[in-house]
């Protein structure tokens, strides 16, 4: 059987993807995955085995630039919408598996495809957010945004239809008139389908119900990890006591120099050694001092035990891995879903949500300062054994059932 994994945004949109693949060729399956063409998105791809089908403008040159004008983004998710539904289309084959995830336009190209094929499709959220709840807010656009003093949820959800129809609605139904599919009236639904999946651990995100909707959680889909941390990395970590490691993932940051000054100046301020993430923002050493050292691309798997302490930006895939781990995090939350998760961390009392995206030196180490208690130490190392590790397989074992049956 063939399943098409088809997915649109940073690496926290396609590393799950290599994981769920890697448990789906282990069952037998054919798989192929449409993504963006990043080199680093193709290298975690080939890991497990799979050829990316490059799609669309590379992610990391797309957003390291200046932001679209307003006026460019209908075009840009019509754009979406048609390599999306072309690259499946080509790779996806009829009574066969379509799994897409991503920004909205990719996954309603993809979702026509598989409606095109009669395929079997499924819309996973790779974080809550996507989904409608009542027991938490939608994103919100800041071309649409909400009205003030609307706080009820089900409103906001309500809201949501409108905004998505607005913002996607043209360029969605214009694609699927052309070709040949019926036009919708709520597209969000449509693409969400009745019964989408959570890609989530349900220690951090469970999904409360009641909900209005049948989502299926699988659990997060990890990319097991074994590569060894490079020497120079091993020698700057038993140089001394275990750092506080400092990434923003994917977020490029406006001041990378300044972000990574203010970081080093906040750990250094709780007597502790630094060690950055470079990532988008390429993050680097603030001044050479021996008690900072900034890595590349690395298991995070097996750093993240490494160390005293995590900030980061809040990503889904981080927040788990830094969970995973057993170590304290302090999330400075940028976009989208962020805040959702520095919002859990918080409550699980395993870390520590920074106000804002754009933190000083003080606000940041007052932040650290909580994360670094002995209490928040215990709580992040107790739940990291309820932290499942089977989402993948599970995900591709309900996936193989569905298609056969």
């Amino acid at each position: 059987m063939r399943v098409v994994l088809s997915t649109y945004g940073s690496r926290g949109d396609v590393e799950p993807l290599a994981a769920l693949a890697l448990q789906l060729k282990a069952s037998g399956a054919e798989v192929r995955v449409c993504a963006p063409p990043d080199e680093e998105f193709a290298a975690r791809l080939a890991e497990a085995g799979v050829d990316l089908v490059p799609v669309g403008q590379a992610v990391r040159s797309l957003v390291s630039g200046p932001p679209p004008a307003p006026s460019e983004l209908p075009a840009r998710a019509a754009r979406l919408v048609e390599q999306f539904h072309g690259a499946v289309l080509a790779a996806a084959e009829p009574g066969g598996v379509v799994v897409a995830t991503g920004l909205f336009p990719a996954v309603a190209g993809a979702q026509a495809a598989a409606e095109q094929l009669g395929a079997h499709f499924v819309c996973v959220a790779l974080q809550p957010t996507m989904l409608p709840s009542p027991h938490h807010r939608p994103f919100e656009y800041p071309m649409q945004p909400y009205p003030a003093g609307v706080t009820d949820n089900r409103e906001l959800w309500e809201l949501n239809i409108g905004a998505m129809n607005a913002l996607f609605g043209e360029p969605v139904n214009t694609h699927r008139a052309a070709v040949g599919l019926p036009v919708v009236d709520n597209v969000r639904d449509h693409v969400l389908t009745d019964r989408p999946w959570l890609a989530t651990d349900p220690t951090l995100d469970p999904w409360r119900l009641p909900a209005g909707r049948d989502v299926v959680q699988t659990g997060a889909w990890i990319l097991p990890d074994d590569r060894p941390l490079s020497a120079d990395l091993e020698a700057f970590l038993t140089a001394g006591e275990a750092p506080v490691y400092v990434g923003f993932g994917s977020m490029p940051l406006r001041d990378a120099a300044g972000a990574a000054r203010v970081a080093v100046d906040a750990v250094r301020a709780q007597g502790r050694r630094v060690l950055l993430g470079r990532g988008w923002a390429r993050l680097a050493e603030a001044d050479g001092a021996d008690d900072c050292f900034a890595v590349g691309e690395v298991n995070q798997q097996a750093l993240f035990r490494r160390v005293v302490a995590v900030v980061h930006h809040g990503g889904a895939g981080t927040t788990t891995t830094a969970a995973r781990a057993g170590v304290p995090q302090v999330l400075v939350p940028q976009i989208v879903d962020q805040p959702y998760w520095a919002a859990r961390v918080a409550e699980l009392g395993i870390g520590v949500a920074h106000d804002g995206p754009t933190p000083t030196t003080h606000t940041l180490s007052a932040a650290l300062r909580q994360a670094l208690t002995p209490e928040t130490a215990h709580r992040a190392a107790a739940l990291a054994g309820d932290i499942r590790t089977d989402g993948a397989a599970l995900a591709a074992k309900l996936l193989l059932e569905a298609a056969a049956g």
